[in-house]
């Protein structure tokens, strides 16, 4: 049980004021902005204090938590290898080891194993490590890549010879993308700005001074990106907002070695609401674009003259199909399709033009296109895996049209899918529109009103939810919790329309389809307004901090994780990472219009004096996404306000960025923690006894 009640900490009251047309707020807590204030680091300690204090009677159920999902996981394991340029590329994790070893073998598994890139080594004296970038030159003999030790995305590009093991003197700080030309002596990368943004492409010449700037993006809604096509024939440019993109290409033909660097043409220039991506084959590029339809349609044009004027149409836009992705092969093209929230693969013959799906077997599941690195085969990788089925890799016979099972993640113990069923259910919104929910729980629950139940959402930037297998769920499903997905809009479950109808002016279409599905699921029977958690993390937390304002009586729990709470606060404050960008999704407050409507869902400004439901709020320290204060700050005025006594609890991860800790067993106490709230706060704490068969 926890602990019994203590009192938490009070941060102080600084008030602040912030005029905007001619709208006046008082900020009592915009001072734990002031990261390298000493008082701020004590009041954020403070709270780590509290969190473990009141939970202090849970020790005992953290560590059955976290041996039984360990139990689970095989922790010595490969991944399965991947072919590139004669080599077989892999990763292993080994008992007792945070992070995995990258490897490759010559040709064949059979061939002696070189260890490519040894994460824990890296790690070593660091309580964050995470890899960005791992690119490897055509020859085989360098990898380009990139490591952050802070968890603010400072992620530094190294230069190995893999040939010797030693990484070269070339290094260059805080990149993003990168992409070899084919000479293996020039690497081009991205660079950014004080705000994050990716905005800089530099060319590298090893060995060499000075590097050479080969474009600029002014515009602040714009990322960009370098890639290298799988043909290995060109390298693309891509400049992107939320709502245009821009690509530029190049021969990847090692010009670069010849001094000055050759420069990139543009395929299409960026226009308001077009978006396009581009793949290359033989003397056509082919492209998704949504111009003439917002879910895409599939177009072609040759090498030679790619602009708009000769685009030849190859598929039509379909108002129920989203297309995703595309991939190009050497004889076959992939098409990445989405329809009623499930993702299927469309496989076309580029030499007859005939075409096929691949079929998969459950009604609720997911599917994503795997590591295919190579482009004269006729294998198409892709991870097949749903709320039963652990993911599973599979490659595909795109001539013969089958696929063969390579590795399906093992799950240790007794665990038997048979016992859970999925679900696909759809609620009713306010304004009549049909909401997809995917649901999971054991046969042997009851549907009755008396089953806790973890719904779960996201709902932002067109992210589409998976309905994908998670072993620590066991967890809680073995204890009677069902476990739901809302696919609310705002996301890219039902394809462009869907997120256009959940952002901008339209954005409380996400809160209120959430409350709609949590309404549902009572009414239902699946669950009651006392036993339902909800849980969402980054702009998952902006949803559910919100549906805690709008609702606060039909949940019972709250998990919160790096939240984006302080809406308006961050979105007027165009130095922080992602702001300007962002303004295409929520809107900018310096227009009145976009300001008050985003001021009447603002988790933060809307917090009131009111009941609550149960909380668990989390954040990262070195979060560069969605900073500490933001949590921090809706945490103090929330204890001023709320006139309940349920507990409220803020948990600080000094060392972690966005997505927590970073290393496995680290992140599964994190997740045992966080279980062991759920079930405390719902009086569940032993699994329920196995289901006759």
């Amino acid at each position: 049980m926890i602990a019994p009640a203590i009192d938490p900490p009070v941060a102080s009251r600084h008030p602040h004021e912030i005029l905007l047309h001619g709208d006046r707020r008082v900020d009592d807590y915009f001072w734990l902005r002031e990261k390298t204030n000493p008082a701020v680091t004590e009041y954020l300690e403070a709270e780590n204090s509290y969190t473990g204090a009141m939970m202090a009677g849970t020790e005992e159920l953290q560590e059955k938590l976290y041996h039984e999902m360990l139990a689970r996981i095989l922790q010595t394991d490969l991944t399965v290898p991947y072919r590139e340029h004669g080599w077989l590329y892999y990763s292993r994790t080994e008992e007792g080891k945070q992070y995995p070893s990258h490897c490759r073998k010559k040709g064949s598994l059979e061939a002696p194993e070189e260890i490519v890139l040894d994460l824990n080594r890296l790690a070593e004296g660091h309580a964050f490590m995470s890899l960005g970038a791992f690119e490897v030159s055509d020859d085989g003999a360098l990898l380009a890549y990139s490591t952050d030790r802070t968890g603010f995305r400072v992620y530094d590009l190294h230069v190995r010879d893999l040939r010797t093991g030693a990484d070269l003197p070339d290094q260059v700080a805080d990149v993003e993308t990168i992409a070899w030309d084919a000479d293996g002596r020039t690497l081009l990368y991205t660079v950014k700005d004080a705000a994050k943004r990716p905005h800089r492409l530099y060319q590298h010449r090893l060995g060499e001074g000075e590097d050479t700037l080969l474009y600029e993006e002014p515009d602040e809604r714009f990322t960009i990106e370098i890639g290298r096509s799988r043909s290995g024939a060109y390298l693309f440019l891509s400049s992107g907002s939320h709502t245009q993109s821009e690509v530029h290409y190049r021969r990847a033909d090692g010009s670069g070695a010849q001094g000055a660097a050759s420069p990139f043409t543009r395929i299409a220039a960026r226009e308001p609401e077009h978006e396009y991506h581009v793949d290359h084959h033989g003397d056509r590029f082919y492209l998704l674009t949504n111009q003439g339809g917002r879910n895409f349609r599939l177009v072609s044009a040759p090498v030679a003259t790619p602009g708009k004027e000769h685009w030849r149409e190859e598929m039509p836009h379909r108002p129920d199909v989203m297309l995703e992705d595309l991939d190009c092969f050497a004889n076959h093209l992939v098409l990445q399709e989405r329809e009623d929230g499930l993702v299927r693969f469309r496989v076309t013959d580029l030499r007859s033009g005939a075409w096929h799906r691949v079929e998969f077997p459950e009604p609720v599941y997911t599917a994503s296109s795997g590591a295919n690195h190579e482009y004269d085969t006729v294998d198409f990788r892709y991870i097949y895996q749903s709320f039963q089925t652990p993911p599973s890799v599979y490659d595909y016979d795109m001539a013969g049209r089958s696929s063969a099972l390579r590795k399906r993640t093992e799950v240790l113990g007794d665990y038997d899918p048979s016992r859970y069923e999925s679900l696909r259910l759809h609620a009713t919104a306010t304004d009549g529109t049909k909401i997809p929910l995917s649901l999971v729980r054991r046969k042997d629950v009851p549907r009755d009103g008396s089953a806790p139940l973890l719904l779960y959402g996201y709902g932002s930037y067109g992210l589409a939810l998976s309905a994908a297998f998670n072993s620590n769920r066991l967890s809680l499903l073995d204890r009677g919790m069902i476990y739901a997905i809302a696919h609310v809009r705002g996301g890219g479950e039902m394809g462009k329309a869907w997120h256009d109808q959940g952002r901008m002016l339209q954005k409380r279409n996400t809160f209120t389809d959430f409350i709609a599905c949590a309404e549902h699921l009572e009414r239902e029977r699946w669950t009651s307004a006392a036993r339902i958690v909800i849980h969402g993390g980054s702009a998952g937390g902006l949803l559910v901090g919100a549906a805690a304002n709008l609702a606060p009586d039909r949940f019972r729990i709250v998990i919160s994780q790096v939240p984006f709470v302080d809406v308006i606060n961050t979105m007027s404050d165009e130095s922080l990472p992602l702001t300007v960008g962002e303004f295409e999704e929520w809107g900018n407050p310096a227009v009145k219009a976009e300001y008050d409507y985003m001021k009447s869902y603002c988790p933060y400004t809307n917090l009131a004096a009111q009941r609550y439901p149960t909380m668990l709020v989390r954040t990262s320290f070195q979060d560069s996404q969605v900073m500490y204060w933001e949590p921090a700050k809706y945490v103090a005025k929330l204890r001023a306000l709320k006139t309940d006594t349920q507990p409220l609890l803020f948990k600080v991860n000094m060392q972690a960025g966005h997505g927590g800790a970073s290393g496995r067993y680290d992140f599964l106490r994190d997740v045992a923690f966080d279980y062991a709230f759920v079930l405390t706060q719902l009086g569940i704490e032993r699994p329920r006894p196995a289901a006759a068969r």
